[in-house]
């Protein structure tokens, strides 16, 4: 993967290029991003670049023998490691390899749920067991085939757990021209001994204006579109992609409207607009509830005096500035974790006409009668 194919992250590109030139490349890195930031992406491209035979002072070539491997992800000195599904104590992820290079040249932002998808794992639990581990050691004692460095990019390092301190060894004294990668979403979930011993690399999440841009340019939708998309996705390029799929919907007429009728209290018409809700579907309708707390954000934003970041369409923005004039920080506050409990029990197969029914009742006692649920208290200077 060449760096001008991953999307944004600019500042990070420079870096790692920078260090390739000034020979300051550490033997092992982790690359710590939120999900759909890019990371792996970055990784993988990093990686090429360090191989590439005729790099040049931006990128990889693209037609040497090593990039043109590293394009089909055969380069027999790039390994990678990453989270399975099959619980036996002798399976690794090599049984896995043909699909996992599958899905990273089809999608290099692709998520867990993704890979979980692609395997079929439905409610099985990832791991990155002792046979991973003891995999990934002898992966990383053979030496380099072709390029002067042999790679190991370990996905999701979160997953390791204890079985982690047996790479401690290798991620602290591996062998010359070793370069390990670990590229991870979650640091708190990640052994500290595993972080003490290697250079952290922050990857922010990627720019409303990058994924916006990236939609144009490959989608073939339309700007207000693409706007859309990446203000729900926020920052996140999976979710973005996802959204896209199931771009069929009208999040801002269906959120307005919902808090039309319930701050109003209008009880037959609150009845069958969930009636509406409760056929949506459960991806329409978990995008419908991350929306919702994506514009009391934006409402927020208003009523704390910072209009400047509010970036919506006109039609949008209208609503948001009317909208905000009824709220107040705590409303604000129950309004978002309603939303939140929501998106929640939608995901674990929730009755969506009993759930929808009573956050509109919850809203109705927040907007029409100011009452908050117990626990939403702010004090006021």
């Amino acid at each position: 993967m060449l760096f001008q194919e991953v999307i944004g992250q600019n500042a990070i590109k420079e870096q790692l290029i920078q260090s390739v030139i000034e020979n300051r490349v550490s033997h092992a890195q982790l690359f710590l991003g939120p999900e759909g930031s890019g990371s792996f992406a970055l990784a993988l491209a990093y990686a090429q670049y360090i191989s590439c035979t005729e790099r040049t002072a931006t990128d990889s070539c693209g037609n040497c023998s090593s990039c043109r491997k590293y394009n089909k992800l055969i380069h027999p000195d790039l390994h990678f490691s990453y989270p399975f599904f099959r619980g036996g104590e002798k399976e690794d992820s090599m049984a896995d390899l043909g699909e996992w290079r599958e899905l990273v040249l089809g999608n290099p932002y692709f998520d867990l749920d993704e890979w979980r998808l692609r395997l079929d794992a439905q409610n099985k639990q990832p791991n990155i067991n002792k046979a991973e581990c003891l995999n990934i050691l002898h992966r990383l004692s053979l030496k380099a085939f072709e390029s002067e460095y042999k790679t190991m990019i370990i996905w999701l390092p979160e997953y390791l757990k204890n079985e982690g301190n047996r790479l401690l060894k290798t991620l602290e004294e591996p062998a010359s021209k070793t370069l390990i990668i670990l590229v991870a979403q979650n640091q708190d979930q990640i052994l500290n001994t595993i972080i003490s011993r290697t250079q952290l690399v922050k990857i922010p999440a990627l720019k409303n204006e990058d994924i916006v841009r990236y939609l144009i340019d490959n989608k073939d939708i339309s700007e207000t579109q693409a706007s859309r998309i990446a203000y729900l996705s926020d920052g996140n390029m999976q979710a973005a992609l996802n959204l896209l799929k199931e771009d069929d919907h009208d999040d801002f007429r269906n959120f307005s409207n919902w808090m039309r009728l319930t701050f109003a209290d209008k009880g037959a018409q609150i009845i069958d607009f969930v009636d509406q809700l409760s056929k949506l579907g459960r991806e329409n309708q978990k995008n419908m509830l991350r929306y919702g707390v994506q514009m009391i954000r934006e409402c927020i934003m208003l009523m704390s005096g910072a209009e400047s970041l509010v970036h919506l369409p006109s039609i949008e923005l209208d609503f948001v500035k009317n909208f905000s004039k009824q709220l107040d920080l705590a409303k604000c506050e129950a309004l978002v974790n309603e939303l939140e409990k929501a998106h929640y029990h939608i995901e674990r197969n929730a009755n969506p006409k009993i759930l929808f029914l009573d956050v509109s009742l919850q809203f109705v006692k927040i907007l029409k009668f100011n009452t908050l649920p117990a626990g939403t208290q702010y004090i006021l200077n």
